[in-house]
């Protein structure tokens, strides 16, 4: 809320957050500092913000999407996993010697966890993929670090989509049938 109240671009964003001051303030006893990653994004450019020992982090983000763990530059470096995908039927590159044939459509996307452009359903579906459940990764005796919600923004129409931990179906909120001049803090209850 404090970047988004005040600024009305990445570029402004990042001279903000060139001179913040971020603190690891726990969200309760019980909970470590949680180690949070923004993406920040306008229809030209985007950036993630991540907060690291030596300090907080801006990286230019030319790929326009963020995920948690692992950093941002790790990130970028895995995804030369992926340099090899094409829409294309693939080349048999393993050997000359064995007869490799493809055997379906779409096989030179293998590896990909996804290839579907613009769609929403397919982005919550992508990012079900690494959700963390209850049960998975404990934090203290019985609590347990659980992915609380996901999200995607339609940046040229204005709409944010989430799901919930309780709730996959999609919430759509349509940013434009708010006042964007006004200045109070506009907000939403949780479709649980």
């Amino acid at each position: 809320p404090w970047i988004l109240s005040q600024c009305s671009s990445v570029t402004e964003a990042k001279e903000k957050l060139g001179r913040m001051n971020l603190v690891g303030t726990t969200f309760n006893e019980y909970f470590p500092a949680a180690q949070l990653h923004w993406l920040i994004a306008d229809k030209e450019s985007a950036i993630t913000v991540e907060c690291m020992e030596d300090g907080l982090r801006v990286y230019d983000n030319p790929v326009g999407v963020m995920t948690n763990n692992p950093p941002f530059p790790t990130q970028m470096f895995l995804l030369n996993n992926y340099m090899g995908l094409s829409p294309r039927q693939p080349q048999n590159q393993f050997s000359d010697k064995l007869p490799l044939n493809t055997y379906s459509r779409g096989m030179g996307a293998l590896g990909l966890p996804g290839s579907e452009n613009e769609s929403v359903s397919q982005f919550f579906h992508i990012l079900g993929s690494v959700d963390q459940q209850r049960g998975c990764c404990e934090v203290a005796e019985g609590k347990y670090e659980i992915t609380l919600y996901t999200s995607c923004c339609n940046a040229d129409k204005g709409i944010y989509y989430y799901t919930t931990y309780e709730n996959h179906q999609i919430t759509a909120v349509d940013m434009h049938r708010e006042n964007l001049d006004g200045s109070e803090l506009a907000h939403y209850p949780l479709i649980q």
